[in-house]
């Protein structure tokens, strides 16, 4: 090797190659794509949003001021409408009915369903398949053909037209698509982390809570959110299961509500409850988005 050479050789010791930008030219094919899926979006967004802002202006008018000017903003932007919902419609007692409903069943089928998925997606016990493609079926089971059999089932556990049969409800709902989407996550965990565990003298029990479970923690957050909404909006279980008004949720209020006024219906104050009913299931989403996309992000690059 010449002194040259050896010398380009030692310049160049130190130093690490640039890296290369790989840069990916947009054909007219695609730019007309994304502008079309753009103006699809705009359009949705416009769909979806306008009726929301039109429902929060109606929700601060009169049912007056609201058929004179229907998209026209209030005279007096007041609460009086949230406050004649909250109190004198027992809207109030209904959200928190709606909380206790909806935060136990979530912390119970998280829990259960996080267990039964890494279970069947960890280890291999008799009829494992068999349990896991029944978790499946039971996706496909319409919710109104199990009515009948639910209503008699409850009324045989004396839990008809009470919370914790609504819950119990709920959670056997739930269930089988929290442990069809965590099935994924667990079943992707390295294994070898799991044996070290094992090694470090942890039982099953502390294996789970403190190594594999917060491994699957975006996909939980996930799941979480998907099932948060989908039982914070839950309308024919309710209203088949619980006719009981003390125990009225949310969604089960707002139908009576309507339909016992009929034409002399307040607007006003029916647009204070829909606002009152959807303003939680916004805040979680908008809190907890990042994590969603995450998850799914993550679950699709597997």
């Amino acid at each position: 090797m010449s002194t040259d050479t050896r010398a380009a050789v030692t310049i160049e010791k130190g130093k690490r190659p640039a890296p290369q930008i790989r840069v990916t030219k947009s054909t007219t094919g695609d730019k007309v794509v994304g502008g079309i899926s753009h103006v699809i979006l705009v359009i949705w967004s416009i769909i979806v949003i306008l009726p929301m802002i039109w429902t929060l202006i109606g929700s601060f008018k009169t049912t007056k001021e609201i058929f004179a000017s229907p998209f026209g903003l209030p005279a007096n932007w007041n609460f009086d409408n949230y406050i004649s919902a909250w109190v004198d419609n027992n809207f109030g007692g209904m959200f928190v009915n709606t909380v206790i409903v909806v935060g136990v069943s979530l912390v119970l089928v998280m829990v259960l369903g996080a267990m039964c998925a890494y279970v069947l997606a960890r280890f291999e016990i008799p009829g494992s398949r068999i349990i896991y493609y029944l978790m499946l079926a039971g996706l496909t089971f319409p919710v109104f053909l199990a009515i009948v059999p639910l209503f008699f089932i409850l009324q045989g556990m004396g839990l008809l037209n009470t919370l914790p049969g609504l819950i119990l409800t709920y959670v056997a709902f739930a269930l089988p698509f929290t442990v069809f989407f965590l099935f994924s996550f667990f079943k992707s965990l390295p294994y070898e982390i799991q044996e070290a565990a094992y090694v470090d003298g942890a039982s099953e029990w502390r294996t789970f809570f403190q190594v594999m479970l917060p491994m699957a923690k975006p996909g939980m957050a996930a799941i979480a959110i998907m099932n948060f909404l989908g039982l914070w909006n839950q309308f024919l279980l309710p209203i088949s299961l619980n006719t009981n008004q003390d125990n009225y949720v949310l969604s089960q209020g707002m139908a009576s509500y309507a339909s016992s006024a009929g034409y002399a219906l307040d607007f006003g104050q029916m647009f204070a409850a829909v606002m009152i009913t959807i303003i939680p299931v916004l805040i979680v989403y908008i809190l907890f988005q990042r994590q969603l996309q995450g998850s799914v992000s993550q679950g699709t690059s597997k």
